[in-house]
């Protein structure tokens, strides 16, 4: 019995530290895409339409970096390096339109 539980904690501890898997678009991988793409469906689909290389509707780390690096780049028109809410909604409402 008590080798049955060690073998049951010794294969759970494997699973835990094996390679990771990817991560669906809604939860992109680093945590600033992350809370960006999560909250805001059009910039989700901007992300997947743009980003998603390989497309299988998944974003990688680097993708989900690159999508909110160019994200950043589109959205802060004032060159401060920090994205205020009236230029979020600008930028939005730029792929809303656009995309």
């Amino acid at each position: 019995m008590v080798r049955g539980i060690a073998l049951i904690a010794a294969l759970t501890a494997s699973a835990v530290s094996a390679e990771p898997v990817p991560t669906p678009a809604s939860t992109a991988a680093t945590p600033q895409a992350q809370a960006i793409f999560e909250r805001d469906w059009v910039l989700m689909n901007w992300a997947l339409k743009f980003y998603d290389a390989d497309r299988d509707i998944l974003l990688s780390t680097g993708e989900a970096a690159r999508a909110a690096g160019a994200f950043r780049e589109m959205a802060d028109t004032d060159g401060d390096g920090r994205v205020s809410t009236e230029e979020y909604r600008a930028a939005r409402n730029f792929i809303l339109a656009r995309y």
